[in-house]
């Protein structure tokens, strides 16, 4: 049962991994809105795949809630009805939380299957809830973490909502972001505490622990400042357009210049890690990955500034980011200071 629950909690970190990078995708290609409503989808479960089946019909049958796009804006049915040949609007209410009402049906699968991903992992950590009363009165700890894992998904679930009836609103994209972050470190928290008892050793050394909580942070924090270039690059998107990707940092803002410049530090530090940790021959295995990451990480960058984003770029560079905040939170676990 107890090599179960970190089993089950490594599969629910992949597939939040997976609901970040498909989260991603849903941003690259401007599909955020591709669903105006939550959690359905033009108030169907199984989203719509043609304009024909979210426009107004005679003699239809029509749920309700269900939303349709009638001259340029969104309708929502009141009740359980049959058209008749006439529209007849005491069957509707004009859709008030937005005004977006714009459909393309591959948008729209990608933000449905970006809220699948979501669904599945919700129901990964809760099954990951139940695994975890096997620590009962051994490690009450995990089972208290594993519920706060499930609040921080309906949590999670709640801001998805919020971005779409605010037709997403960066302040709230931003925050969504930064709860995955708080998700993933519980989930890995959970992991190291069920490991703990079979395998991991701890290091003393209240110095190398204090500079690694402190790469954590600086890591939290360039994801803060990622998110906000992220953020005028949408801006971008929406003057030039796609086809014009040579022009989205014709002006980079601040933000672009200090996240660029941030990441010298990360690098900095992180390898002088790793140059601590091979002098004091502890084990390097999380800190070479660690240092990896961050190579790759600042190759995908120079190559989206050079090469104009290339596709998947951005979503790799985020995977990538929030992969090396994981390793990072994990490899802090395994210090304690001394005394």
């Amino acid at each position: 049962m107890k090599k179960k629950f970190i089993k089950i909690s490594q599969i629910s970190l992949i597939l939040v991994l997976l609901v970040i990078l498909a989260g991603s995708l849903v941003r690259m290609t401007g599909s955020g809105m591709g669903c105006p409503d939550w959690p359905k989808c033009f108030g169907h479960l199984i989203p719509p795949t043609n304009i024909s089946e979210i426009e107004w019909a005679p003699n239809k049958d029509y749920k309700k809630g269900i939303i349709l796009r009638y001259e340029g804006k969104l309708i929502v049915s009141k009740r359980n009805f049959t058209s008749s040949n006439e529209i007849s609007f005491s069957n509707w209410n004009n859709y008030t939380k937005h005004d977006y009402s714009d459909f393309d049906a591959t948008k729209t699968w990608i933000e449905f299957i970006n809220r699948l991903i979501g669904v599945i992992a919700g129901l990964a950590t809760l099954i990951m809830l139940v695994f975890s009363f096997s620590y009962w009165n051994k490690k009450n700890v995990l089972i208290l973490n594993s519920l706060l894992i499930i609040f921080g998904m309906g949590f999670q679930a709640w801001l998805g909502k919020l971005v779409v009836d605010s037709n997403l609103s960066p302040y709230k994209i931003t925050v969504h972001m930064l709860m995955a972050l708080v998700i993933i470190s519980l989930i890995i928290y959970s992991i190291f505490k069920a490991q703990e008892m079979l395998e991991n050793k701890i290091i003393k050394n209240s110095f190398i622990k204090n500079l690694v909580l402190f790469s954590v942070l600086i890591s939290f924090f360039q994801i803060i400042i990622g998110t906000q270039v992220r953020e005028f690059i949408d801006l971008q998107y929406e003057i030039y357009g796609p086809n014009n990707k040579d022009k989205w940092l014709n002006t980079p803002n601040f933000y672009f210049y200090f996240h660029r410049t941030f990441s010298i530090l990360i690098f900095l530090l992180n390898f002088g890690l790793y140059y601590l940790i091979k002098s004091r021959n502890y084990n390097s295995n999380l800190i070479k990955k660690i240092c990896i990451i961050i190579s790759l990480e600042i190759i995908v960058g120079i190559i989206m500034y050079y090469i104009n984003f290339p596709i998947f770029s951005q979503p790799i560079h985020l995977l990538l980011a929030t992969i090396l905040f994981g390793y990072q939170f994990y490899w802090m676990l395994h210090f304690k200071r001394t005394n």
